[in-house]
């Protein structure tokens, strides 16, 4: 099957507090899984990161034959399509564990604009302002 699944954090402040989201979408375009979270205290690029790494966490549970990943973070789809480096220990860490579980399909990660991000965008928001 193919999937596409669209990730985004946010950070009110930076750090600060923080949400992840993401939203996951069959080949049908229709939605088999959304999902956000308060993270606690993180900077916008680690919110980013976890969004994702929920994601994948999630989508790999369909044995995906390929999956198309969208973000509206530039630095992030940079560093996971090997453009840029990742620097920050913390990324690292999560960055990691991505690549980990990508191996078993096919991928694409691209860069979209926030105005095509928007439910992931709005989720992502709405739970960096649900404090435990």
């Amino acid at each position: 099957m193919i999937f596409y699944v669209y990730t985004d954090g946010a950070s009110r402040g930076n750090p600060g507090h923080a949400g992840s989201a993401y939203i996951i979408y069959n080949e049908g375009k229709e939605i088999i899984d959304k999902f956000s979270k308060y993270i606690g205290k993180a900077t916008n690029n680690e919110a980013e990161y976890i969004a994702l790494l929920m994601a994948v966490e999630k989508v790999v549970q369909y044995i995906p034959r390929k999956v198309y990943f969208y973000l509206d973070s530039e630095l992030v789809v940079k560093q996971l399509n090997g453009e840029y480096k990742v620097r920050n220990k913390n990324l690292m860490k999560i960055y990691e564990k991505i690549k980990g579980y990508i191996k078993s399909f096919d991928y694409k990660f691209e860069y979209i604009p926030r105005e095509l991000n928007k439910v992931a965008d709005k989720l992502a928001k709405e739970a960096s302002y649900n404090i435990m």
